[in-house]
């Protein structure tokens, strides 16, 4: 029925919001006004309080309408949604501001205000959270359906195809494939949707069977049919989906840009090219590196007498690395190691049982206090809180020529920990995934994926098995 109805479930989400919104405003009346948790002078009578918050319920309606937060949200993530509603709300509030400011309504309390957006966003990001999951839920069992035809089944279909299946809870179906000289083998048919015909065939499939969306997968040389098909598609009333041969080259979330004229795609967009976003991870980098600084004091303090009384050398170790926009800069380290003689070049890896390891060394390594020193590279602007790990130019010089989109990672300020490292990929692991890790990072770059990344590096541990 949902799946039929999408009127009708956007229908169902503009009333919850509308309903919730309301519902905040009861609760933010009760606790300022009735709980006696605040104290206050005589309020405005409350059916002012409740003019005002059914004209916020509509002024978020409309401006929710105007920035397609109502459109189907199968494919998109959470965050996504969060943003959005940040965005509604404190647009809507500024809307009410200014409305009120109009008509010189002066006299609403501002600690019953800032309850007020609270409840909002608390309630409607639980809800809408529980929704989502619910519906995931739900498809995964095999409810709330869409039917996908692919038309293309060679090596890019069957990509789409067998990624399709991994992700259950998005609820899609694959009904099978249309191609003019694919055929299974008696392997593949168990491992594929069957093919029901060739491309030609489309507009009698259409007709026949239950069709939601049409996946195009069809190589360069194709584009010529491409018209036809998307032509047929609307025609019959279907969602048409274009997948490009060339898709390897482009983020995991394609942006289009126009330039004179003319939609083009953005090979790599990067939210931190924004400058509202740089400012603010920089404004949270030196806060929290202060923060850092002082509650972990103690601690450098007793690694300072650590190595000092165990081997002979500065305490501190400083290291060319390559950060952001390729320029290098000195990392700093609690010395984990002997002093190399001097003009031996420091070129090669970390071993276990490395003998140039000092005992103490070995332990602030296994435990990565000897990373603490980097919050004043962060302080200096040379590094981040989180993002990629930087590496000495010797190896980045190989990595770059070995390594597929390696040189992507220095769009960005390398970081302390990242989202490679809380999956497990520090030290001696894999180059190659290590780099798949930091483009989905940059490329989906959030201050909510900085935190979930700074949690999950604390709850974790600070214990590396592949650091020696």
């Amino acid at each position: 029925m949902i799946r039929k109805n999408q009127r009708f479930l956007t229908q169902l989400y503009i009333l919850a919001d509308f309903l919730i919104i309301q519902l905040a405003f009861l609760l933010a009346w009760w606790v300022k006004f009735e709980s006696g948790l605040i104290e206050y002078e005589q309020p405005l009578p409350i059916e002012i309080y409740a003019f005002w918050s059914l004209i916020y319920g509509a002024v978020a309606i409309f401006i929710g309408i105007l920035i397609s937060f109502y459109s189907p949200k199968r494919k998109k993530r959470f965050a996504d949604e969060v943003l959005k509603i940040m965005q509604v709300h404190f647009t809507s509030l500024v809307v009410l501001l200014s409305f009120m400011f109009f008509v010189k309504q002066v006299d609403i309390s501002r600690y019953y205000l800032a309850i007020y957006m609270a409840f909002n966003l608390l309630f409607i990001m639980l809800y809408r959270y529980f929704v989502k999951s619910s519906l995931k839920q739900l498809r995964k069992k095999g409810y709330n359906k869409q039917f996908v035809l692919i038309i293309g089944a060679g090596s890019l279909g069957r990509k789409f195809h067998d990624n399709l299946r991994q992700y259950p809870e998005l609820g899609y179906d694959i009904i099978g494939f249309l191609d003019d000289y694919q055929q299974w083998d008696d392997s593949e048919s168990m491992k594929y949707s069957p093919i029901l015909g060739t491309v030609d065939q489309l507009e009698e499939i259409l007709e026949s069977k239950l069709v939601d969306e049409v996946v195009l997968a069809l190589p360069l040389d194709a584009h010529s049919r491409y018209a036809k098909i998307i032509s047929c598609c609307e025609k019959a009333g279907v969602r048409t989906l274009i997948i490009p041969d060339f898709f390897d080259y482009l983020p995991a979330r394609p942006y289009f840009d126009n330039f004179a004229g003319m939609p083009m795609i953005n090979v790599r967009d990067i939210p931190l090219d924004m400058a509202a976003n740089r400012l603010v991870k920089r404004a949270f980098d030196i806060v929290f590196s202060l923060f850092a600084i002082i509650i972990t004091s103690p601690v450098m303090l007793f690694v300072v007498i650590g190595v000092k009384l165990t081997s002979p050398g500065p305490v501190i170790f400083k290291q060319e690395r390559m950060g952001l926009n390729r320029r290098t800069f000195q990392m700093y380290k609690f010395r984990s190691m002997k002093v190399l003689p001097e003009g031996m070049a420091d070129t090669g890896w970390t071993t276990e049982n490395d003998p140039r390891r000092t005992k103490f060394g070995a332990f602030i390594r296994k435990t990565s206090i000897d990373e603490l020193p980097q919050f004043f590279n962060v302080l200096a602007g040379h590094m981040s809180v989180v993002g990629p790990r930087p590496e000495r130019p010797y190896f980045v010089d190989q990595f770059r020529e070995e390594v597929p989109k390696y040189m992507v990672k220095h769009h960005v300020r390398p970081g302390i920990t990242g989202w490679a490292q809380t999956h497990g990929l520090r030290g001696d692991t894999s180059i190659e995934e290590r780099i798949q890790h930091d483009i989905f990072y940059i490329e989906n770059w959030s201050m909510l994926l900085d935190i979930k990344i700074i949690i999950r590096t604390i709850l974790h541990g600070f214990v590396n098995k592949n650091a020696y």
